[in-house]
């Protein structure tokens, strides 16, 4: 649940990264230093694709998943890709998919050793996979921990068996409740993935959702609403949900019961103990840089006078081949101007705290006179409020937030 979402562009032949000295020629922004660098490494199998799912993700039999040529084609993509980073600290690592815990910890151990002969890590680098109790094994939490994983995202969504089977999901409440107790005592800190407005889930039974997975006193919870996305099953066969009434409820009652419990939503769909705020999602809200090396990853990355984008191939055969011939990009553009702005709004708005003006001169290269029609809007309807160089997100503006993002689209 943690990949950018962008438009996904069709499969066409991949293409070579392009010299360094391309993305460093003259443009029309003037960046006066560059934000931090993340890596996301996407890991595409899952052992059977959910209804609701639309990220790039392939079933595939555990037992047969070619671990070893796809990490070859990681390292392959990543070398191809060091150029446009050189010099450059990561901050965070996040391995996601698909569902990670396919891989062995053996193969996890050696993806992360290839990332650290080549990347220069922060110290105290996060580095989170995501895991779902449909893979857990005992002891494997404590092999990843071994391999250097420092934070485990569980993609638990429920723990009502009925609603498990309603979201297609492979697992079941008992081998949910076992993935959590293990990733607590293996863990110093760890995310609850949990979804709400579910088919036939009531107030009360949502309520009952978050004590059990406030029981194992999480550092960090996900909470989403379940949508219904274009290309998905559900989206042929949608399910009868909760109206939108009894979901602006269930969603009251998360940040009530969450902030009983000492976890404070710092994002519009996050929670976190003190020092627990993931940084990897931080940094993409906070219009951060992010190098995506796998099938269908997105990367965002900041030069002196541009913001490119770029997409890699997304099935994963063509990508491995594509990468191992050093030709896995399926898509390399600069961000327009015009909608530099939007984009930034998109993602810092999500924050409670909103974000420095400072900041959006600094990660787009444009000046302040570029927001300042929305946010005038924004401020006449009670959406944000500014004080002390910020702009913060009202309750409405939580509550709104789509609208409130829209007033910054480019005309």
């Amino acid at each position: 649940m943690n990949i950018p979402i962008h438009p996904a562009p069709s499969a066409t032949p991949g293409s070579a990264p392009r010299d360094a000295l391309h993305y460093m020629r003259p443009g029309l922004l003037q960046l006066s230093s560059l934000p931090p660098l993340s890596l996301y490494v996407h890991l595409p199998w899952c052992l059977k694709k959910c209804p609701y799912c639309d990220f790039n993700s392939h079933e595939h039999r555990q037992s047969d998943l070619p671990e070893q040529r796809y990490i070859a084609a990681l390292m392959a993509d990543l070398e191809a890709a060091l150029p446009l980073v050189w010099g450059r600290t990561v901050y965070s690592i996040f391995l996601g998919g698909g569902t990670p815990s396919l891989f062995s910890p053996a193969s996890i151990d050696e993806l992360l050793g290839g990332i650290r002969a080549r990347l220069r890590l922060e110290p105290d680098c996060e580095i989170t996979l995501e895991a779902n109790p449909g893979t857990f094994e005992k002891e494997r939490f404590r092999a990843y921990r071994a391999a250097g994983i420092t934070r485990l995202s569980i993609g638990v969504q429920s723990f009502d068996d009925a609603h498990l089977h309603a979201l297609g999901r492979v697992h079941d409440r008992a081998q949910a409740l076992a993935a959590v107790e293990e990733a607590a005592q293996s863990f110093d800190t760890f995310n609850l993935d949990i979804m709400y407005a579910l088919p036939g889930q009531t107030l009360p039974g949502l309520e009952q959702e978050l004590r059990t997975a406030l029981a194992f006193a999480p550092p960090h919870i996900s909470i989403y609403h379940l949508t219904i996305e274009p290309n998905t099953l559900f989206a042929k066969h949608p399910p009868p949900l909760p109206e939108d009434d009894e979901a602006y409820a269930m969603l009251d009652r998360i940040t009530e019961i969450t902030g009983e419990a000492g976890l404070a939503r710092y994002e519009v769909s996050a929670y976190a103990r003190d020092g627990h705020p993931c940084f990897h999602n931080t940094n993409y809200w906070q219009f951060g840089d992010y190098l995506g090396i796998g099938a269908g990853a997105h990367s965002k990355l900041s030069f002196a006078h541009r913001v490119v984008r770029q997409v890699r191939l997304r099935e994963p055969r063509l990508y491995m081949d594509g990468a191992l011939a050093g030709r896995a990009l399926a898509q390399d553009e600069d961000v327009k101007r015009a909608d530099l702005p939007f984009e930034y709004m998109l993602n810092a708005l999500r924050l409670r705290e909103g974000f420095a003006l400072q900041d959006f001169t600094e990660r787009t290269g444009l000046p302040l006179t570029a927001i300042a029609k929305g946010l005038q809007e924004a401020e006449r309807k009670g959406l944000i409020e500014r004080g002390m160089g910020r702009v913060r997100p009202t309750e409405r503006g939580f509550d709104f937030l789509s609208d409130l993002q829209s007033l910054f689209l480019p005309d």
